[in-house]
C-alpha cells in the first residue's frame, strides 16, 4: 500500500441473519464505514480529486470546495490534509455536530449554512459552494450531485467488488441516494452483469425522489424536513440515473432510525440513518419474496457520526417520538 487513498474501498460483504432470518433469502450488507473516513463518500472524492489531478482541472496547493452533508466534506478534507490542498467545506445546518468537528480535525474550513436557507439562496450551503469556487482563484468544487465522475467511481469499484463477492449472483441492490452516485454507478454495473437484477431505492418522506419517480414531476409545496441525513433531496440532481432504478420505497424517520438501531442490538453493526433507511427496505424487500434470492445494500457510514442524534434517547424522543417507538420493527 503506497498511501492512505490506497485504503478506500474493497470492503467487506457480511450476512445479515438475525435482522433478516428467511432461511431462503441471503441478504449482504457492505460495511462501507470501515474505510479511513468511515464513510462510503472516501471513494468519490478519491475517484473525483485523483482524475481532476490528472486532467489538470486541481493544480498543486489548490483549494477543493465542496457543499456536503458531511461524510464527502470529510474524504474530500482527508485527502486534502494528505495532497496538500485547502479545504473548504459548506455543510447544512442538520450535518451532525460529529461531522463538522471530524472535517475541521482534518484541517478543513467548515461553513455551516442557516436551516431556513433555501436551495438558490445566497447562504444554501449548494449555492455558497459555488459562489466561493468563482470567487477564489485556482479553486476546484468536487460538485458532487452533477458530477458523472461520481457514479463513475461506484461503476469502477462499488459494483465490480460486490459482483466479485457475490460470486456473480445478485438479485436485488438496495441503495438510498441523494447524490445518486452509489445506486446509479453501482445499479448500472450490477445490471450489466446481470439484467434481470431489481434496483430499490429507499427515499425519504419529504423527499422529492419518490414524487418524481413514480409520476415524473413533483410539487415543491410538498417537500418537507426529515431529520435522516445523506439521503434525498429537494432537487433533481444530475448525478441520479431513474432509468437504473426499478422501485422507490418511502420511509420514515422512524423507520430508519429504528431499523438503525436494531441493526446495532441485533448484529452488533453501529451504523448510520441511511443505513437504517436501506436495512428497513430490505426487511419490506424479504416480507414479499417467496423464493430463493440474493439481496444486497451498503452501510454507507458509521453510527459514531449520530451519537449525539439518534443514537441518544433524548434527541431521538424529541425529534422521533419514544426511542422504543422507534427501534421497534
Amino acid at each position: 500500500m503506497r498511501s492512505l487513498i490506497d485504503a478506500i474501498g474493497h470492503t467487506p460483504l457480511v450476512p445479515l441473519r438475525r435482522m433478516i432470518p428467511k432461511r431462503h433469502l441471503t441478504v449482504l450488507a457492505k460495511l462501507e464505514f470501515v474505510s479511513p473516513t468511515g464513510s462510503i463518500k472516501d471513494r468519490i472524492a478519491r475517484h473525483i480529486i485523483l482524475k481532476a489531478e490528472r486532467e489538470g482541472r486541481l493544480k498543486p496547493g489548490g483549494t477543493i470546495i465542496e457543499s456536503t452533508s458531511g461524510n464527502t466534506g470529510a474524504a474530500v478534507a482527508m485527502i486534502a490534509a494528505a495532497r496538500g490542498y485547502r479545504a473548504i467545506l459548506v455543510m447544512p445546518a442538520k450535518a451532525s455536530i460529529e461531522k463538522q468537528l471530524a472535517a475541521r480535525a482534518l484541517g478543513a474550513e467548515v461553513i455551516v449554512s442557516p436551516p431556513d436557507a433555501k436551495p438558490g439562496e445566497p447562504e444554501h450551503y449548494v449555492q455558497k459552494s459555488l459562489d466561493l469556487a468563482r470567487e477564489i482563484p485556482g479553486a476546484f468544487r468536487i460538485n458532487q450531485y452533477d458530477n458523472l465522475d461520481n457514479p463513475e467511481a461506484h461503476y469502477l469499484s462499488t459494483g465490480p467488488e460486490i459482483w466479485e463477492q457475490c460470486g456473480g449472483r445478485v438479485d436485488y441492490f438496495v441503495a438510498a441516494g441523494s447524490t445518486g452516485g452509489t445506486v446509479s454507478g453501482t445499479g448500472r454495473y450490477l445490471k450489466e452483469r446481470n439484467p434481470a437484477l431489481k434496483v430499490v431505492l429507499p427515499d425519504p418522506a419529504g423527499s422529492i425522489y419518490a414524487p418524481y419517480f413514480r409520476t415524473g414531476s413533483f410539487d415543491a409545496s410538498h417537500k418537507r424536513k426529515y431529520q435522516v441525513e445523506g439521503i434525498g433531496k429537494d432537487h433533481i440532481v444530475e448525478c441520479m440515473d431513474f432509468g437504473v432504478i426499478d422501485e422507490v420505497m418511502t420511509f420514515t424517520d422512524q423507520d430508519a432510525f429504528g431499523a438503525a438501531r436494531r441493526l446495532a442490538l441485533l448484529e452488533g453493526i453501529l451504523a448510520g440513518g441511511s443505513s437504517g433507511a436501506n436495512v428497513w427496505a430490505c426487511m419490506r424487500l424479504a416480507e414479499r419474496l417467496d423464493r430463493e434470492a440474493v439481496i444486497v445494500t451498503v452501510l454507507p457510514d458509521s453510527g459514531l457520526k449520530y451519537l449525539s442524534k439518534f443514537y441518544d434517547d433524548h434527541w431521538l424522543a424529541e425529534h422521533c417520538g419514544e426511542p422504543s417507538a422507534a427501534a421497534a420493527d
